[in-house]
């Protein structure tokens, strides 16, 4: 008897401690056991950045003449109107050039900058904060320093007078206007993507670097045999936000310069948008043209990525 109660404690299995509790394994991720987290996300995204595009649609197909009118179904009468109107061709004209003329400078200047400051020269630190000043002035605040710069008595022909060069209207004049409002944008835009430029680059390692140097690589060679190949990709990206910015925030710029003068010559499509819509409350054809930049942004951002891809 006493050997059997012996062995009875031996023989039984190991509970284990007393405060182990066996839990279920749980399988999957976050995302599989709690798909209601992205849920708010979605609305969101659906609301307010789907739901204005489908609107945009809708109404390009409606005649509404003001907010406060009834509007009714105008079919394909809007682009018929848009694509017979000679404003509309100039718009596009002046849109074509800002992209290809402005877009490249932009991009070529900012990774050139970009390449300068990540050779770590004397207050490169100092050199990222100013290049990122044009993006932390307004608008409003850019156009001023602009228009005292380029009106009649301006900074401008007042620096070309004591030269003997006679000075210009600039923003009044056809054939100068335009690139006036190019050159806002530059100074507007290449700060900001020098910045965003160089923070790919400071990814290149030194080794490859220095291996470059040792070969007998100069600075020209090493920004555009070696740099520029590795960053080619994301520089691609800011040159998509870069190219929609131009498209479609133009607008504002010349509101504030311009108003689309003179003759036209500065009428971008952004701006025709806004001017069909809140100027002469024709709101069928602004959301026609602004269908017709939607898709001329489509296409751009897949012409630069397929430029602009990666090649090592």
């Amino acid at each position: 008897m006493t050997a059997l109660l012996d062995a009875g404690p031996r023989d039984a299995p190991d509970a284990g401690p007393p405060d182990a509790v066996a839990r279920p394994r749980r399988h999957g991720s976050v995302r599989d056991r709690f798909p209601g987290l992205a849920l708010p996300a979605l609305i969101w995204y659906a609301i307010f950045m789907i739901g204005p595009v489908v609107a945009m649609f809708a109404i390009a197909f409606l005649s509404w003449p003001g907010m406060l009118a009834t509007p009714e179904p105008a079919g394909l009468d809007n682009f018929a109107r848009v694509f017979a109107d000679e404003t509309f061709w100039a718009a596009t004209t002046n849109s074509a050039i800002q992209i290809v003329v402005g877009l490249p400078i932009m991009i070529g200047v900012a990774f050139l900058l970009a390449f300068y400051v990540v050779q770590k020269p004397r207050g490169h630190r100092l050199l990222r904060y100013l290049l990122f000043i044009p993006a932390l002035i307004s608008a409003p605040a850019t156009a001023m320093v602009f228009y005292a710069m380029l009106n009649p008595d301006g900074l401008v022909n007042g620096a070309l007078r004591p030269l003997g060069l006679e000075g210009n209207e600039w923003l009044a004049d056809p054939t100068t206007a335009l690139g006036a409002i190019i050159a806002v944008e530059l100074w507007s835009g290449i700060g900001y993507s020098a910045v965003l430029i160089a923070s790919r680059l400071d990814g290149v390692e030194q080794e490859v670097v220095q291996a470059a140097r040792l070969d007998g690589a100069d600075d020209w060679r090493l920004a555009w045999r070696m740099y520029w190949p590795i960053a080619r990709d994301f520089i691609g990206v800011v040159a998509m936000l870069q190219f929609l910015s131009m498209l479609f925030n133009s607008a504002q710029t010349v509101l504030l310069l311009t108003q689309g003068g003179p003759e036209n010559a500065t009428t971008t499509l952004a701006y025709l948008i806004y001017r069909k819509a809140f100027v002469e409350a024709d709101l069928g054809y602004s959301q026609a043209v602004g269908v017709i930049l939607f898709v001329i942004g489509l296409v751009g951002m897949w012409a630069i990525r397929r430029t602009l891809r990666a090649t090592h």
